[in-house]
């Protein structure tokens, strides 16, 4: 019997809701009554919120004041006046953050947050109670697809503070066990020498569910797989976040733990946008979010079914809004229904980042899932990172592994030549691929856009 979890379901949330005025499970409440509404029921809903919030942006937003003219477009059809908003890029984000900050709050009263910065300088920016409430009962939601509760014992193998001092690390420590019901493996760190000492914890708490990033979920799953290590125990699920889940990292995951893998797809400066659910297919949160697809080049929306650069919305925050904010991310949304109970519209395909996404010399995109699906057929190669400098140029790093062979380094460059042209390929043998500070490993990077000319 888990008595940690009931505490904080019965007595630590109802008094964080009466002392606080938290919102989540009152949020949680409401995204669970308009999961199953009819499709037009759910455009209704996120039209009216739209509205509100593109007429609040050119009032109060500095960023958006030249757009008051747009204001009869919204009050008519508020989706095709969104269109008239420019795409933010991060860049230009950053170029003059306070900008978007709305006139309406003191800055003082916001929470400062910053991306991970695994990609290049975090974007940093300010966010309110209310938009995290929302965000964390999107993720409450989909884990209830899983049967998976507030206050559920986790695994969490994530980044752990490490700039702290020893005397904050126990309290960071005791407040995650006692106030979250959840226990801390440093994904940063992780060491295969350790692998029965991790299990030893695990099998004692016995975690109803394990959360973390993809690569690491994935490196642990080896370790386990390697050492011939087993829970003692079945948990609800995996759960996969912050990172692209590819279909060998998913298999891998599920025969280490023994159970099935839920994707989670969100970013710190977007949400939680989409949520696996029992029958497999991704649904957006829709409530909270309008997600745009464009193409990579013209920056035009594309149909159902056509992957392109993914745009958000988030029709919650008003203290920092960002219209059509670019994630840098490449998906798909779905033309089809689910089977399931959820008529939330779904994500068919979330293929990464667009920075992930390389250039062959004769000018197609070639996404970093191509390198992934070579790789895996591939026994000897432990790792990879493959780095597209220039066009013509690149870097690939590889872990050996027990069986490697030559003739599979001449494999990979193989195909790899035969779908990017005659390039360069400089192959170097490393003893791991270097991680960012929060534990997340990239597979595939392109150093240069796509609209270089390079």
């Amino acid at each position: 019997m888990d008595v940690n979890g009931g505490l904080i379901r019965n007595i630590i949330f109802p008094l964080m809701e009466s002392l606080k005025g938290n919102n989540i499970r009152k949020n949680l409440k409401y995204l669970q009554n308009t999961q199953s509404l009819p499709r037009h029921e759910l455009k209704a809903l996120q039209e009216n919120k739209l509205k509100v919030l593109l007429t609040y942006c050119i009032e109060r937003v500095p960023a958006y004041s030249d757009y008051g003219d747009l204001r009869k477009d919204i009050n008519r059809d508020p989706f095709a006046a969104l269109d008239k908003f420019p795409i933010l890029t991060k860049k230009k984000f950053m170029e003059s953050p306070d900008s978007y900050l709305s006139s309406n709050v003191e800055k003082s009263s916001l929470v400062p947050n910053r991306t991970g910065g695994s990609t290049g300088e975090p974007v940093k920016f300010y966010i309110d109670r209310k938009t995290v409430e929302f965000y964390e009962a999107a993720r409450w939601r989909g884990l209830s697809w899983s049967d998976i509760n507030i206050g559920d014992r986790s695994v969490m193998i994530w980044g752990s503070p490490i700039e702290l001092g020893q005397q904050q690390r126990l309290v960071y420590k005791a407040k995650e066990r006692f106030l979250k019901n959840r226990i801390i493996i440093p994904a940063y760190d992780l060491n295969p020498k350790s692998i029965n000492q991790y299990m030893d914890t695990i099998n004692a708490f016995k975690p109803k569910y394990f959360y973390g990033y993809a690569s690491s979920l994935t490196l642990f799953a080896d370790m386990m797989l390697s050492s011939k290590t087993k829970l003692n125990f079945l948990p609800k699920g995996v759960v996969s976040t912050a990172e692209t889940l590819h279909d060998f990292q998913r298999e891998k995951i599920e025969r280490a733990f023994g159970c099935k893998v839920i994707n989670e797809y969100g970013a710190r400066d977007g949400g939680i946008l989409a949520y696996q659910c029992q029958k497999g297919n991704m649904h957006i949160t829709f409530e909270n979010a309008v997600i745009e697809i464009v193409d990579l080049q013209s920056k035009k929306r594309v149909d159902p079914g056509n992957s392109g650069l993914l745009l958000v919305t988030d029709l919650n925050n008003f203290s920092m809004p960002r219209l059509r904010y670019q994630l840098g991310d490449v998906a798909s949304i779905s033309a089809q229904a689910c089977t399931c109970e959820v008529t939330l519209p779904m994500l068919e395909k979330i293929q990464g980042r667009e920075d992930d996404t390389f250039f062959s010399l004769e000018g197609s995109f070639i996404h970093g899932h191509f390198f992934n699906h070579i790789a895996r057929n591939l026994d000897g190669i432990k790792q990879f990172q493959i780095i597209q400098h220039e066009r013509n140029r690149l870097s690939l790093k590889i872990v050996k592994g027990q069986n490697f062979q030559d003739s599979e380094v001449r494999y990979f460059i193989d195909k790899i030549t035969k779908a990017m042209g005659r390039v360069e390929v400089r192959v170097e043998f490393v003893e791991a691929i270097p991680t960012s500070g929060s534990g997340k490993i990239r597979y595939a990077i392109r150093e240069f856009p796509l609209n270089s000319g390079n």
